[in-house]
């Protein structure tokens, strides 16, 4: 899918692009910054140490937030998206009429691996499609084949500043990185009944927004990639669920709420 086709179809319904921004983000494409973050579900404040934080808008949709931060001369919006892939590849695709010129996400992630714990940090090596927005940026038509099962990577250059930047903060604090093979799925409540499958294509993490992240970004030629924190582990019987310890939940609380604000910081301000 083009992305100028993207905009003009919009544009031919009588909307501008300042209206698509709007609309995507509650924000005009002036107020977004070219470096930003995008997190389903965490907001800026249980990010210590992030910056000075100043809250701009909630879009039309209810879960759509926006603030903008200042650490020193580094400027970065922060957009809380809401769960699953549709309100992030909107929010994504909304970015591309705005200055934005790099991204990352951070979010949450399950693992389906016995030697990715809880609070690890996991960097996507790349995401399984798994979801049902993706099928709409995939191609023109929508008689296409289907996307499920394709695999979407991040940037590249992107990718190795913000591992290199993770490695020496997780060795730091013996804290373990990982290498994630993901699949983005639609759903939580059924995904159990599929874990078996989903490891079988070489799966090691689970989540719901990237794939179609990566997608949107590449369609809007915004340079993206992502950060995970691992909140559970359905193959140790420590899921969302049930099973997990108060330990393992105030240890993920750190490593979420200390150093990946670090790295993200960190990979914003190089130049490289």
């Amino acid at each position: 899918m083009n992305y100028k086709h993207l905009i003009d179809a919009i544009k031919k319904y009588g909307s501008t692009e300042e209206d698509i921004c709007l609309h995507g983000t509650g924000v005009r494409p002036d107020q977004i910054n070219e470096n930003v973050i995008l997190a389903p579900w965490w907001e800026p404040d249980i990010l210590q140490d992030l910056g000075d934080t100043e809250y701009l808008s909630e879009s039309p949709s209810a879960s759509i937030k926006v603030w903008n931060i200042k650490n020193n001369s580094l400027n970065i919006t922060y957009i809380k998206t809401g769960i699953g892939a549709p309100v992030l590849m909107d929010t994504l695709l909304s970015l591309g009429v705005t200055k934005c010129r790099r991204a990352i996400f951070i979010g949450s992630v399950g693992s389906l691996d016995p030697q990715i714990n809880i609070g690890d940090i996991v960097i996507p090596e790349y995401s399984i499609c798994g979801d049902g927005a993706s099928r709409y940026i995939t191609a023109d038509t929508l008689t296409h084949t289907d996307p499920f099962g394709e695999k979407q990577y991040p940037d590249p250059h992107l990718q190795n500043t913000l591992c290199k930047h993770a490695r020496h903060i997780c060795q730091t604090n013996n804290v373990p990185l990982h290498k994630g093979r993901t699949f983005s799925i639609d759903t939580i409540f059924a995904q159990f009944a599929h874990i078996e499958e989903i490891t079988a294509m070489g799966c090691n993490i689970i989540e719901m927004e990237t794939a179609a992240a990566f997608r949107a970004a590449k369609t809007a030629a915004i340079p993206l990639t992502a950060l995970f924190s691992v909140s559970d582990n359905t193959i140790t019987n420590k899921s969302l669920i049930s099973g997990r310890t108060k330990e393992e939940i105030q240890h993920r609380k750190f490593t979420r709420n200390t150093l990946i604000p670090q790295i993200l910081l960190n990979t914003f301000k190089d130049p490289s």
